[in-house]
């Protein structure tokens, strides 16, 4: 049962948070930099997206249930929200948006914003933490989402230090690949949340 839901949420959180697809955005908002600076400006980033998304993993369905919304709804709500981020993908919108969302960004340090939110921490990771937690209740079920979230963020990590090296052998045509295939898989897995969430609604039997 462990490995399953492992698995889903590593392909979940890969898919959503896209380190690959990161990794030339990361070299372009650190362009000139120094390697020391860069390291600086990675690290600031996925530390501060660990940060938010741990938050929202640890008290997202305690605020939900305060404003009265129930994880079913969160659930169909949430998978729609991730289609259209898996529709983005397949159309490339997700990259012109992003590209969009960096350029916004004035500043010298771009570690926090935009780097950490949106781009890492947005909205389609942070309703895939309260959805993968409200899959397995319990400190248990937290404890397993937040590991893989760490590990999908570390491997983002590692990506941002080698972004000019990953480029270069990737080239444009294989990022958009890359990119096109997670978003087939997103779109699969947000209909499963929508699936889920109306068999908790009782629309389906058992």
């Amino acid at each position: 049962m462990d490995s399953a839901y492992l698995i889903t949420a590593f392909v979940t959180l890969f898919v959503v948070i896209d380190p690959i697809g990161l990794a030339p955005m990361f070299l372009a908002l650190t362009q000139g930099d120094s390697a020391a600076r860069r390291r600086t400006i990675a690290l600031r980033a996925c530390l501060t997206s660990i940060v938010v998304l741990t938050i929202f993993a640890a008290f997202g369905e305690t605020v939900l249930g305060f404003v009265g919304i129930s994880m079913a709804a969160f659930q169909i709500a949430g998978g729609l929200l991730l289609f259209v981020t898996a529709f983005d993908m397949l159309f490339e919108r997700r990259s012109k948006r992003r590209k969009g969302q960096a350029d916004e960004d004035d500043g010298d340090d771009p570690s926090v914003f935009p780097l950490a939110i949106p781009l890492i921490a947005g909205p389609g990771a942070i309703t895939s933490m309260i959805l993968l937690t409200g899959q397995q209740p319990g400190l248990h079920g937290l404890v397993l989402v937040l590991g893989v979230m760490v590990a999908v963020i570390a491997l983002a990590l590692l990506l941002f230090l080698a972004s000019g090296t990953l480029e270069r052998a990737l080239g444009r045509t294989g990022i958009n690949v890359a990119t096109r295939l997670f978003g087939m898989l997103l779109a699969a897995l947000s209909v499963q949340f929508v699936l889920d969430g109306l068999h908790a609604f009782g629309l389906f039997g058992a």
